[in-house]
């Protein structure tokens, strides 16, 4: 792959190997530098002009709208489970006012959600407490003074394919919640976790080119999902069949359908004071 003078940043979880598949086995050419972050690291870089574009956290759109444009047709969205955002808890989730939570620092998008189904459907008001890191070690999932905890990404599912077959993950959580099926069954829409935005100062045909290439490699992902899912198994130790039902469950477009539900949780965080009311805006078509 070429090192062009444009920097592309890339989520390393699993749930992006299908936008960058074919990229990265040389299937479709990207004039761009690819930089790997967890989501708030990108949402940092592109606030920062670091990056020129990215897929951020849905909030950091909504917070920065008037830096970026959202690239057409691209998103990382569920209607439904989603199988990688996930609250673990020793307690249902009504009973949580006043207790520990732990919340990841890696995706704003995840923990905003969370604050909205708490305050909204689960009618509680449990103390966030942002963890230090990610969990990388499933074994030593409790070992921390809480009542729950949020988990994302490739930790997500590997305890969620633990937890489906009854092993591992530690007894005395009794609940788990997916977020992206609390948010269907709240809202009755898809919810958008991810998109891919430019900065307004990148010219728009260098824009246009990363997007055009993006939506050719995505293509070609969905089209390949059987072996996206034996590259997701080994790198996240999750069974194949597992692995190619949640690439399978996740919708990488942004239909009017998603951006009902896109729309519908900016609307619920102006409302909460979370961030300025706004627009959509989106890259122009070339």
């Amino acid at each position: 792959m070429p090192n062009g003078r444009l920097r592309v940043g890339r989520i390393p979880y699993i749930n992006c190997y299908p936008v960058y598949g074919a990229v990265d086995r040389g299937v479709v050419s990207l004039d761009a530098t690819l930089i790997d972050g967890v989501p708030t690291e990108l949402n940092r870089q592109m606030a920062a002009g670091a990056l020129d574009v990215s897929v951020v956290s849905a909030v950091e759109y909504a917070r920065e709208a008037k830096r970026y444009l959202l690239l057409r047709d691209l998103a990382i969205s569920c209607d439904g489970p989603v199988r990688s955002v996930l609250l673990f808890s020793r307690r249902p989730a009504e009973e949580l006012d006043g207790r520990p939570v732990l919340v990841s620092r890696s995706s704003m998008t995840s923990v905003a959600l969370l604050e909205l189904l708490f305050e909204h459907v689960w009618d509680a008001r449990p103390v966030f407490v942002p963890a230090n890191a990610e969990i990388t070690d499933v074994d030593r999932f409790g070992d921390a003074d809480h009542d729950a905890r949020l988990v994302i990404g490739d930790a997500a599912l590997l305890l969620g394919s633990r937890l489906r077959a009854h092993r591992a993950v530690p007894a005395d959580y009794q609940h788990a919640y997916d977020l992206g099926e609390e948010w269907k069954r709240w809202t009755g829409l898809p919810f958008v976790f991810a998109v891919w935005v430019a900065q307004r100062t990148t010219p728009a045909a260098d824009a246009l080119g990363v997007h055009a290439t993006l939506i050719e490699s995505r293509d070609w992902g969905l089209a390949h999902l059987d072996v996206l899912a034996a590259q997701a198994s080994a790198a996240a130790g999750v069974d194949r069949a597992h692995c190619l039902e949640y690439l399978s469950g996740l919708d990488y477009g942004l239909s009017y359908h998603h951006l009902a539900g896109l729309t519908e949780f900016f609307r619920r965080l102006v409302l909460a004071g979370r961030v300025p009311n706004g627009s959509l805006a989106f890259l122009p078509a070339a």
